[in-house]
């Protein structure tokens, strides 16, 4: 990996290569996204279907595009129990973690009349998009499904790509049965994401949409936000790690390689203020990398959007942490809870050097939904607070009103709104 002194002009040059990766900035598939939304809306089965046999080989009708039991029963009887074991064990662990964001409804009275509250609706129904093809993550459907189970929505739709064959790949059939998705549609890519906003003769109109996929499915998310709620525009996936001395290098490296394998475009940065460390875990990632089994794309990645960044001190490390706001952060230094609580943006955080990144990816119980390119400085994992909305709830007494009608009445006059103030006079006219 190239090893850099850190400097404001190499900072600022690796955040605007780390923005190109966005998909807002590939504005050449938007026209082809937004001709197969049209089409899918105009159309609707009929649009998924072809759509469907062109992209993915399968010949998907009214009749078999939705899972059956029959299939299901398969694909539990083709996967490896022990993995099925895995499976359930990390569900109770991502039940647990999410069933402790749970928010509830509260009210407020007081003496004279007056009831103030917020009331907490779990959406009715959400589409859970999850990539077919070569990509196979069933860890993906439990992190979607969980947080929407746990907030009580009524209705989980999943729709996946199938293969030629017209079948779903077995683990992810297992996942979704296991975290309790209610059907699953076979329709992938930016048509299936029509198809949920929009609803067809065969797949429902859901509220709001989640889950990864290509660049397709991002700008389609995109494209269809405002007709339904979106979780976010994901892009590659990326790892920082801040370390000092203290850190393993051979550790080091093999955390920067686990998203580095994920895609040619997968950002994998070190921040270190040790000159040792970094060429130790460059040295580290130069073997790893030979036997590694996607070396190739791993290889690229870190030719592209690889860094190892020599900082002058713990504070510039810090900031450019802050400044690159990866979606995983870990922190591999002497006192990684202090140097904690001085990170403003990241996706995730992984403290210490048992606390490897696909630790949290599979087994740990946090999302691993998280925002990417930078928007760590604004969004928030994925979270029971994505499938549920709130509801200002107000009640007044004439005892209570009385005493500040007069007050509403200037404010409305003051900002011209004279049906406003009068609809508040007006219960006080003699």
């Amino acid at each position: 990996m190239r090893i850099l002194q850190l400097s404001k002009e190499t900072k600022s040059n690796i955040l605007e290569d780390l923005l190109k990766r966005s998909p807002n900035s590939y504005g050449e598939y938007e026209d082809r996204v937004a001709a197969i939304i049209d089409t899918v809306r105009e159309k609707g089965d009929e649009a998924i279907f072809s759509y469907t046999r062109q992209f993915d080989g399968a010949d998907i009708s009214a009749d078999n595009i939705v899972v059956t039991k029959e299939e299901i029963e398969e694909a539990y009887a083709t996967v490896d129990p022990t993995l099925l074991n895995v499976i359930r064990k990390a569900l109770v662990n991502i039940r647990e973690y999410h069933e402790k964001q749970r928010q509830y409804s509260w009210f407020d009275s007081k003496d004279n009349g007056i009831i103030l509250g917020q009331k907490v609706t779990p959406l009715k129904r959400v589409g859970v998009y999850v990539p077919g093809g070569k990509a196979v993550y069933p860890s993906s459907v439990l992190m979607n499904v969980m947080p929407a189970k746990v907030a009580g929505v009524d209705e989980i739709i999943m729709t996946t790509p199938p293969g030629k064959d017209g079948k779903i790949c077995a683990s992810t059939l297992v996942a979704a049965t296991e975290a309790g998705v209610d059907k699953i549609y076979k329709v992938g890519g930016a048509q299936a994401i029509a198809a949920l906003a929009f609803g067809t003769e065969s797949v429902p109109k859901i509220d709001k949409i989640v889950g990864p996929g290509n660049i397709y499915v991002a700008l389609a998310k995109k494209a269809v936000f405002g007709h339904v709620s979106i979780d976010s525009i994901a892009g590659p996936s990326e790892i920082l790690v801040l370390a000092d001395e203290s850190a393993n290098p051979r550790f080091v490296a093999a955390d920067l390689l686990s998203q580095a394998e994920h895609d040619e475009m997968a950002s994998a940065i070190l921040v270190t203020t040790s000159r040792e460390l970094a060429e130790q875990v460059s040295a580290e990632v130069d073997k790893f990398v030979a036997q590694l089994s996607r070396k190739e794309i791993i290889q690229k990645s870190l030719d592209n959007y690889g860094y190892i960044l020599v900082a002058s001190s713990e504070e510039e490390a810090i900031e450019t942490a802050n400044d690159i706001a990866s979606e995983h952060l870990e922190i591999v230094m002497k006192d990684p809870f202090t140097v904690m609580t001085k990170i403003r943006n990241a996706g995730a955080i992984f403290l210490g050097t048992y606390s490897s990144e696909p630790l949290g990816d599979y087994f740990a119980g946090p999302n691993h939904v998280l925002p990417t390119n930078g928007t760590a400085k604004f969004f928030s994992a994925l979270s029971v607070d994505d499938f549920i909305k709130k509801s200002s709830i107000i009640s007044y007494s004439r005892e209570a009103l009385e005493p500040i009608y007069k007050d509403i009445v200037q404010f409305a006059e003051c900002e011209q709104l004279t049906a406003h103030a009068n609809s508040i006079r007006v219960r006080f006219e003699d």
